[in-house]
């Protein structure tokens, strides 16, 4: 995949961590080549033998992820191309939810929409001061239906009400944190890596056996996400073809351009 694209990255080190990082210019964006790649990647951390904990992140020191691609979302024509676009975030939560290795988010910078579902997809999510949250579906006709399932489960139905009605609002890390999003806060960028190296390098010395066992503990009662999401995907895949959503789109587009 091109810079242009975005890109995915995996690092492994001696005792077992996978570090696997994305990028994309357009504030860390993921357009569907992208969550097909993070999705893949994922997948295979989990399964290769020699990988204990995963670290998933994302490239640049300010935002973690925009969610998804504006660009993109512009060209769908018809309900199905929409639907298989979301199913590439529900890919992304679901190789997350099946992965049997503990996958430890770094959170640098804010993040919106889709990013806040990948933060609420990982097993224990750190952060910094700077790591806001919003999620703004509903400024465009759409709703995070895809991510909802995973935000829940961390935040509560409560929290997630208001960080979806107030489309417009940031969340502060804090309030990340103090509802379940985060487990860590930390200053800067500096902080949070040696709080993320620390944290996966203890967990890769434990019983991998243990950590399996754990991470099917955590994730007890997902059982029928797969038909879930798909079924979201499907909601938000014909959304995004009103024409309310299509002129927000539109009016993105040409301000952006500008």
């Amino acid at each position: 995949m091109s810079a242009e694209n975005g890109n995915i990255s995996i690092a492994n080190d001696v005792n077992g961590v996978t570090t696997i990082s994305f990028y994309h210019p357009a504030q860390n964006s993921l357009p569907s080549e992208l969550l097909k790649k993070l999705a893949d990647a994922i997948f295979n951390a989990g399964n290769d033998p020699e990988t204990k904990v995963i670290v998933l992140k994302s490239g640049g020191d300010r935002t973690f992820c925009a969610g998804a691609s504006f660009d993109e979302l512009l060209q769908i024509k018809d309900k199905e191309a929409g639907a298989l676009f979301f199913e590439g975030f529900s890919n992304v939560i679901s190789a997350c939810r099946k992965c049997p290795k503990i996958i430890i988010g770094r959170v640098q910078g804010k993040t919106v929409g889709g990013g806040v579902g990948l933060a609420a997809a990982a097993d224990y999510c750190l952060a910094t001061e700077a790591a806001l949250i919003k999620l703004s579906e509903l400024t465009i006709g759409i709703g995070p239906f895809v991510i909802a399932p995973a935000v829940i489960r961390k935040i509560g139905l409560s929290a997630f009400s208001q960080l979806t009605i107030k489309a417009t609002d940031f969340q502060t890390a804090q309030w990340a944190r103090q509802n379940g999003l985060y487990n860590e806060v930390c200053e800067n960028v500096l902080a949070l890596d040696a709080a993320v190296y620390e944290l996966a390098e203890k967990l890769a010395s434990y019983n991998p056996a243990a950590l399996t066992a754990l991470k099917q503990l955590l994730w007890e009662g997902t059982a029928d996400w797969d038909d879930l999401l798909k079924e979201r995907a499907a909601i938000s895949g014909k959304l995004v073809l009103s024409a309310f959503t299509q002129q927000a789109l539109q009016f993105f587009f040409n301000n952006k351009s500008k």
